[in-house]
């Protein structure tokens, strides 16, 4: 099947030009009254002119658990730390401490309506109370990981203007280091149990900050939080959601897909400064289930195990690098009491994997297929037929706010192009056969070649470089670096001078990024122009030649 033509339905996310009557198109999902149905969900009707999330969703639940209409005993958010230690927060004293959040941003911080805020935060209780703090104040927060370095931290404080950074006592330093090239940046707040001059103490504001606090008044479309995401060229880019965005466009996602309800718990493994860790904080409180999470820094699949066995959490949602690691240890000597529903989500899932998990445990696992400029694209939801390999249906399509011109070359009238490939089958499941372009997609991270050949051109070594995708049995795909070397280095020891690349770029940019796969060659295939082939050395490495 030629999938140019199909290519419109697989990408077809965006809303009708009006802005009133949203996810009208390719509202192809189930409503969970019929879930055997085929009927368009009556999930989104008109767009409301104002929608704050934190007024509009999570004070309603608030009200709810003090009328006794929501169960006391689920909490809305459920941390657990490496030593035990658990933090359990009802949807109300949520919103009591999200509040002194909010007055800290707003009084001790001085920031205002529509200031950008980088958050910069390891999975801790403090993350939500900031974010929603922010939504309170309509505070733009920018959700970055805290793999990045020096110069990562630099650009994205250059690029989104942003005038406070909050992050940890591990982190500051880094902030610190390039501060003074921040000319936007006024405040840096740090989320610790010590101090550091230069930077506000988060925790002893929260204590001292007011506990009442008016949300204010924010429009639909208004700008709530934005995301960098890598490209195929140049440095990540940014994708701006609107309160809206997530508000109210991860209702199909909570509620078709994650399948869930208030007596739900809902364990999401990914990193903050992910747009899937949004996946899971906004549809499980959409739909007044618990958000369950471990503040593991590193992924251990015994503590991801124990901790499934232990707790009573009810759904769990992991990359398919997750479930090729969890696969790999005896799953029988584990007893998932409560576990009723799985998930998938980042990249695609083997069809192999699939099946060890259902023999092992008896439980399907149910794909999801979005990017971060959308929510949810694609999925497989609860009822529906499970066709290993295939990613599902079509659910209901999201508004895609980004760089102007960029969004205008992914735009065919009202179609917005994701850059994934994919075929269609007679049933209307999608099937992801790669990306369009260079990006790799490894363990669930989004990696942009151009930052990894950057970083490895800032290398003596290294006279010129090209990045791209290589098959990994574990992480699906993994960065492979083709490295022409300089002179001075060609007798160099192989092997020593790899480990010497690999380290050289986890230092220059974010860990995750590094190549784990290393080629040394004399030449790099080229057009005319001169412009590096990354196509013809990706298809040599898929053995596509």
């Amino acid at each position: 099947m030629k999938f140019l033509l199909k290519l419109q339905i697989f990408n077809s996310i965006w809303t009708p030009k009006s802005p009133c009557r949203f996810f009208s198109k390719h509202c192809q999902g189930f409503a969970p009254q019929n879930i055997s149905g085929n009927e368009s969900p009556s999930i989104y009707k008109e767009l409301p002119e104002h929608f704050n999330f934190a007024s509009d969703v999570l004070d309603k639940w608030s009200q709810m658990e003090k009328n006794g209409e929501r169960a006391s005993s689920i909490p809305a958010l459920w941390w657990v730390g490496d030593q035990g230690n658990e933090v359990r927060w009802g949807f109300e004293e949520l919103g009591f401490l999200s509040r002194k959040a909010a007055n800290v941003l707003s009084d001790a911080c001085g920031l205002k309506k529509e200031d950008r805020v980088i958050v910069m935060l390891p999975r801790i209780p403090e993350w939500w109370l900031i974010t929603v703090g922010c939504m309170r104040t309509g505070i733009i927060y920018i959700p970055a990981t805290i793999q990045l370095t020096a110069n990562d931290i630099l650009y994205r404080l250059q690029a989104s203007k942003a005038k406070c950074i909050i992050t940890n006592d591990t982190l500051a330093p880094a902030v610190d280091s390039v501060v003074s090239k921040c000319q936007f940046l006024k405040t840096r707040l740090m989320v610790s149990e010590g101090s550091r001059d230069g930077w506000m103490d988060f925790k002893e504001l929260l204590k001292a900050a007011r506990g009442d606090h008016d949300t204010v008044k924010t429009k639909s479309q208004e700008a709530m939080t934005v995301y960098f995401t890598s490209g195929t060229t140049g440095y990540p880019k940014m994708v701006e959601h609107s309160h809206s965005s997530f508000g109210i466009g991860m209702t199909s996602t909570g509620r078709l897909w994650l399948d869930l309800n208030p007596s739900d718990i809902l364990w999401g493994l990914s990193d903050p400064g992910w747009v899937k860790f949004a996946y899971g904080s906004f549809s499980s409180w959409i739909q007044g289930a618990c958000i369950f999470t471990h503040s593991m820094l590193q992924f251990e699949a015994t503590t991801v195990l124990n901790c499934l066995s232990r707790f009573p959490i009810t759904s769990f949602c992991g990359t398919p690098t997750v479930y090729r690691m969890l696969v790999q240890h005896d799953l029988t000597s584990y007893k998932f009491k409560s576990l009723k529903h799985c998930l998938s989500g980042g990249e695609p899932l083997n069809p192999e994997v699939m099946e060890k998990w259902k023999s092992k445990t008896g439980m399907d696992i149910y794909e999801g297929y979005g990017q971060t400029e959308t929510v949810l694209i694609c999925s497989v939801c609860k009822g529906m037929k499970i066709k290993p390999g295939a990613m599902g249906k079509a659910t209901p399509p999201y508004d895609v706010q980004d760089d102007p011109e960029k969004t205008a070359a992914s735009e065919r009238g009202d179609f917005y192009i994701t850059g994934d490939r994919g075929i269609v089958d007679e049933d209307g499941y999608f099937w992801f056969v790669g990306r369009a372009d260079d990006i790799i997609l490894s363990s669930g991270y989004r990696i942009g070649p151009f930052e990894v050949e950057s970083a490895l051109m800032e290398h003596p070594a290294v006279t010129e470089a090209a990045v791209v995708s290589s098959p990994d049995p574990t992480r699906g795909e993994v960065v492979k670096a083709f490295v022409i070397l300089s002179p001075d280095f060609a007798s160099h020891d192989p092997e020593k001078l790899t480990k010497e690349l690999q380290e050289h770029v986890k230092k220059v940019t974010a860990p995750y990024k590094y190549p784990r796969k290393v080629e040394f060659v004399q030449q790099l295939p080229k057009t005319i122009s001169g412009k590096i082939q990354r196509k013809e050395l990706r298809n040599k490495e898929w053995g596509r030649t």
